[in-house]
């Protein structure tokens, strides 16, 4: 198991003082001031493929379900799988009820 830890320019472990004040002071400087001229600008026809959420994996979490015996071999007809399958079409209908619920 890995351990995350966390720091903020206070806690940075081995910074002398004067990178610390330069850390700070590069926090505190509006965007308007950040100097971009070594940043390559990125054509926009190179997001004409790019796919939201693409990386994205929801935590499982395991539950307890009772669910009626037909629908449960109607699941498990269509292969290996099945649970995968049950929360693509909860999903589905969660995606639609909250697409219904924002036209309203």
């Amino acid at each position: 198991m890995t351990k995350t830890i966390s720091h903020t320019i206070a806690t940075l472990p081995q910074l002398s003082e004067e990178a610390r004040a330069r850390l700070v002071a590069l926090r505190d400087q509006p965007d308007a001031e950040t100097d971009l001229s070594d940043i390559a600008e990125l054509d926009p026809a190179r997001f004409d493929n790019a796919v939201r959420g693409r990386f994205y994996r929801p935590v499982k979490q395991q539950i307890t379900a009772r669910i009626d015996a037909d629908v449960l071999d109607w699941l498990k007809s269509e292969g290996k799988g099945y649970q995968s399958r049950l929360n693509a079409i909860l999903r589905r209908e969660m995606l639609a009820a909250s697409a219904r619920r924002k036209k309203s």
